[in-house]
């Protein structure tokens, strides 16, 4: 199992910016993917959440009302458009993967959950 993240860099303050994330090597589609994302000195949370079998999508409170979460299965790539960015969004951007995916879908927020991991993605929003 691979996972890849990329699409981070400098935005301004109210840009957008969208992260995608590669994943291969998977036997079935009863998994979910995550994305998470760490600050300096902060702990690492998660923002957002698909499940790969049916596209169902959560979102916590810091990824919900300007994150949008979804997924291209042709592609076997999953994507957080992030819109209206403030400076406290800057993180490393990670995806990560649950196998199997909770049933009902759903974020649990806690990254223990997350079996496979990508390399993380700098997202820096400054003026």
């Amino acid at each position: 199992v691979q996972l890849q993240a990329s699409g981070g860099g400098l935005v301004q303050p109210g840009g957008s910016l969208r992260l995608s994330c590669s994943v291969s090597g998977f036997a079935s589609d009863d998994y979910g993917i995550g994305w998470f994302r760490q600050a300096p000195g902060k702990a690492r949370e998660e923002v957002a959440c698909i499940s790969l079998h049916d596209g169902t999508t959560d979102y916590t409170n810091s990824g919900k009302g300007r994150f949008i979460i979804s997924r291209d299965n042709g592609q076997n790539k999953v994507y957080l458009q992030m819109n209206s960015l403030k400076p406290e969004d800057s993180a490393t951007y990670y995806c990560a993967a649950e196998v199997p995916a909770p049933k009902p879908y759903y974020c649990s927020g806690y990254d223990v959950f997350y079996n496979h991991w990508g390399q993380g993605t700098l997202v820096t929003v400054s003026s």
